[in-house]
């Protein structure tokens, strides 16, 4: 266990402590845990009870991610624990996102890592990042940013795939090792927010926002639900909210298949993610990418000057790239991304 960031004692609630780590801001009474279920109080301290406890690790494309504006083609260490603070009643990852603890003490499952042991991990695949994934990272956070910082010193990006839930303290703190986020703009009504994650939309735009400000690179991805947020007017009201931020934001439009507790309709068409897509470049979005359609042409990235392609993608294979040092070879259009190395500490990046 590893004392917790961000908490606060509350005077007038003689041993509960407010967690400032998500905009959740729990408040845990003594033997109990927040909404993730990983952050308890033991005697009026909040403790992480996931720090190091490792479920999965996995050397993935980047951009399965998905990334496709950071080294495309190379490979990501991809590290998570349980927990979650969402409860999204289509989560594909369920099995590790929602595991309750049976005690507020209670070790969590996993292999025990040091942050020194995942770079090293990392650095002996040939990976070029470390991406904290697959659940939200948030709730794994003295664990990430403790990583993340020795990830730097040796030469290696860091990513989260994220909810966009972190609180504006916590993403402070974080920004500066972080290099890419994509979050989730799961929908633009937060009806779909409330009834189907648990959470509310604002503080998410935000979270968007605030990190692009803050200069880290933010990929947005939506995964198209039939009868959830499919409608013309939700996709265009996505698009129009990340056009305000930067048209150059990537969005990805991704196809839903039926899982966890959401069975009770079909995967998306495809034809209802090609019109997500057209959509987002109606509005002005320079670049719009198709997901879970492997084969679509909108899966490559075409220069949004001259038209030309400049990364072609199967899947998360890249096929490949006319991108040189981020520039159109065709025009010289600058397209804006993470396209080189990142050197070790003291040392110039390629």
């Amino acid at each position: 266990m590893k004392k917790a960031l961000f908490q606060e004692k509350i005077e007038e609630r003689p041993g509960a402590v407010r967690c400032g780590l998500c905009s959740h801001r729990c408040v845990v009474q003594e033997g109990k845990r927040g909404l993730c279920g990983v952050r308890a109080n033991q005697g009026g301290e909040l403790m992480s009870l996931v720090y190091g406890r490792l479920v999965s690790e996995n050397v993935d494309p980047v951009e399965k991610k998905p990334l496709f504006h950071l080294l495309p083609g190379s490979l990501s260490y991809s590290i998570a624990t349980v927990g979650c603070n969402f409860r999204c009643l289509h989560c594909q990852n369920y099995q590790i996102s929602q595991v309750r603890l049976p005690a507020a003490g209670a070790q969590a499952p996993g292999r025990e890592r040091s942050p020194a042991e995942v770079v090293d991990a990392a650095l002996a695949t040939g990976c070029r990042s470390i991406s904290y994934t697959y659940i939200e990272p948030t709730v794994f956070y003295e664990f990430a940013l403790d990583t993340a910082r020795l990830a730097r010193q040796q030469g290696l990006r860091n990513i989260f795939v994220s909810n966009g839930y972190t609180s504006p303290e916590a993403t402070r703190l974080l920004a500066p090792v972080l290099d890419a986020n994509n979050i989730d703009l799961k929908s633009y009504s937060d009806r779909f927010y409330k009834e189907v994650c648990g959470a509310r939309l604002q503080p998410v735009l935000d979270t968007i926002r605030l990190m692009k400000e803050l200069g880290v690179w933010v990929e947005v991805t939506t995964l198209v639900i039939p009868g959830w947020n499919d409608s013309d007017e939700e996709l265009r009201d996505i698009a129009r909210f990340i056009k305000s931020v930067d048209p150059a934001m990537p969005w990805h439009v991704s196809r839903f298949y039926p899982t966890y507790k959401m069975t009770d309709r079909g995967g998306t068409p495809v034809a209802t993610v090609l019109r997500a897509r057209e959509i987002g470049l109606a509005e002005g979005l320079h670049y719009v990418y198709v997901g879970n359609i492997p084969g679509e042409q909108g899966e490559n990235t075409l220069c949004p000057a001259c038209g030309a392609l400049l990364i072609e993608r199967f899947g998360y294979q890249v096929r490949g790239s006319r991108l040189e040092n981020g520039h159109c070879t065709g025009c010289g259009h600058k397209v804006p991304g993470i396209w080189d190395e990142l050197g070790r500490a003291g040392e110039d990046s390629a």
